[in-house]
């Protein structure tokens, strides 16, 4: 592990130059990232002018679940969604020989390739949008809260990493993945709505199967219901990032099975 951990602070070293020689285009993406998520806090505002609440979550409650989404998705993308996206190409023109051929695990060296910087600055404005929903709350998490929250932001970004990985794995299979990899990170955003909202079969296809309603609203619960700890949607949560990781590590190395590289 220490030695992964070496290897991925080189890769870091690497994209954090690469960022930095392009400082324009950091600084462009970072201002775009802004203003769609104070759009999404103003859609909230107008919302709320017209109700009182959403089923049991409040306005704040909801401003701290929108920025909660924003820490796990921007987390997310910084350390693996360009990686992930780029695999079914690596795959088709048979640029993976390069990440076979190195002295480290190879489905390791696909996703965590390259990093981008400015989504760690757009996940400390939603950390700062939901320490200011709780300041409304009048909420002051204990230290055993935060460690919580954390645990659960982490397993929310296992849970979009392992989805994507595998449906990235898929072009195996069927070459050209990338619709279905575009097609789930459009799904993100069903993560920033109060679970309340979803009902019946698709309540139960995106908190079980493809879990993206729980990655944000368990560790937003975990903060704003400071008298009853939601364990129940913890344990879903930990369960299905558990399940979801071996899927797409299965998948992976069934995949390279069916590889041909660029000489074959």
């Amino acid at each position: 592990m220490l030695r992964y951990f070496q290897i991925y602070a080189l890769l870091f070293r690497n994209s954090l130059i690469r960022e930095m020689s392009f400082k324009a285009n950091f600084l462009l993406w970072t201002v775009v990232e802004v203003l769609w998520f104070l759009g999404q806090v103003l859609f909230i505002d107008v919302l709320f002018s017209h109700v009182d609440r959403i089923g049991d979550w409040t306005r704040w409650q909801v401003v701290a679940l929108v920025g909660t989404h924003q820490v796990v998705a921007q987390i997310f993308q910084a350390f693996f969604y360009v990686n992930l996206t780029q695999i079914p190409e690596l795959v088709r023109t048979g640029k993976l020989d390069v990440y076979l051929t190195l002295p480290m695990d190879s489905q390791f060296a696909a996703s965590t390739k390259q990093f981008g910087m400015d989504n760690l600055v757009n996940t400390a404005i939603g950390l700062s949008i939901t320490g200011f929903a709780l300041f409304k709350l009048g909420i002051w998490p204990t230290f055993s809260q935060l460690l919580l929250y954390a645990l659960c932001v982490l397993l929310g970004v296992v849970v979009h990493f392992s989805v994507m990985c595998g449906l990235s794995t898929l072009c195996f299979w069927i070459i050209r993945a990338q619709g279905l990899v575009y097609g789930y990170f459009n799904l993100f955003n069903i993560g920033r709505y109060p679970d309340s909202v979803f009902h019946g079969s698709f309540k139960l296809v995106f908190s079980w199967l493809i879990p993206v309603i729980l990655v944000a609203n368990v560790p937003t619960r975990v903060l704003t219901q400071f008298a009853e700890t939601p364990w129940t949607g913890i344990a879903q949560l930990a369960l299905s990032a558990a399940l979801l990781l071996g899927l797409s590590r299965l998948l992976w190395l069934q995949g390279l099975r069916r590889y041909s590289s660029a000489s074959s």
